[in-house]
């Protein structure tokens, strides 16, 4: 049986994606929103639409309009005015569920415990709130996914990526809360994307999710030459859902993560320990510090792609 996920994200691009990737290969059982690409009625909003054009009949539930502390911070520079910009979605056939992202997380996890897996796409703050609320919660899921962080270089700062740095004590929970954790940075996900054929070979099926699907990613594409001077749409937030699908095409290893979150240049990183060993304070050697994340490495990338692809053709 496909393994049962929920995603709290903040539809964006590769949000879309994501979800629609999830949706073929696995059981997805909700979409949470939460702030982030865009503001919080927009997210949701394009989380609906996109359910709509590829025919999803899954619940969507509105979370979090704010970080933890501060205050939030969007993405029009890449994702557009609207968070997924590029392309007219069609209106929405339905409203979210009532209720609150938080509620619907610790309810589908205390309904599929031990089996549920929560892939965290964008900022992470319902899942901290949720954490925070349900002691049990921890105990009640199978794993946390997690697109963000990195090991070495940021997108916001030198140092912090995106979905960290909008929200780093809402990560900062979450990697303490002794769940599993899967995470793959932006160090990784740079590189793994949809380069001009692959998007020309979308729109060249005629299938209707697909030509939708090229003009989105025309627009991510052309966003992504002009501010990183890449030639890839990078795909970040499908990479922490291919683990639960074509666990080979992604390799990790175990790694102590923290959140950095005093720091005047650094509020935000992610500090991840790939030691062995490590010194102590008086010269001496011990053990780095036990791992709290599987962090991703190195990727299959031609392959990954070629399987995101395949499912995206799939769908009428």
């Amino acid at each position: 049986m496909p393994t049962p996920i929920l995603i709290d994200c903040d539809p964006g691009h590769d949000d879309a994606i994501a979800i629609l990737f999830a949706a073929r290969e696995l059981d997805l059982v909700g979409i949470t929103t939460v702030h982030g690409n865009a503001a919080l009625p927009q997210t949701t909003r394009n989380a609906l639409a996109l359910c709509t054009l590829a025919g999803l009949e899954v619940p969507v539930v509105a979370g979090a309009a704010e970080p933890l502390v501060g205050v939030r911070s969007h993405a029009p520079d890449i994702h557009g005015r609207s968070g997924l910009d590029g392309a007219v979605l069609p209106e929405p056939d339905r409203a979210p569920l009532p209720g609150h992202a938080v509620d619907f997380i610790i309810a589908e996890a205390e309904r599929r415990k031990g089996e549920l897996v929560l892939a965290g796409i964008g900022p992470l703050t319902n899942l901290a709130l949720a954490l925070r609320r349900e002691p049990r919660l921890a105990s009640w899921l199978k794993a946390i996914t997690i697109m963000g962080g990195s090991c070495t270089l940021g997108n916001v700062t030198p140092a912090a990526e995106f979905n960290v740095w909008c929200d780093p004590e809402a990560a900062a929970i979450v990697l303490g809360a002794g769940v599993p954790v899967w995470m793959v940075g932006y160090d990784l996900t740079r590189r793994v994307g949809f380069g001009q054929a692959d998007i020309d070979r979308l729109r060249g099926s005629g299938r209707r999710v697909a030509t939708t699907l090229a003009d989105l990613l025309q627009f991510y594409l052309d966003r992504q030459r002009r501010v990183f001077g890449l030639e890839v749409a990078p795909m970040h937030d499908v990479c922490a859902i291919v683990p639960f699908v074509a666990p080979e095409l992604i390799a990790h290893r175990p790694t102590a993560v923290v959140v950095e979150l005093r720091g005047e240049h650094t509020r935000g990183a992610t500090v991840c320990d790939l030691r062995d060993k490590r010194l102590t304070g008086t010269g001496g050697i011990q053990d780095a510090a036990p791992p709290n994340v599987q962090f991703a490495t190195t990727a299959e990338t031609r392959a990954l792609i070629e399987r995101v692809l395949a499912t995206l053709l799939r769908y009428p």
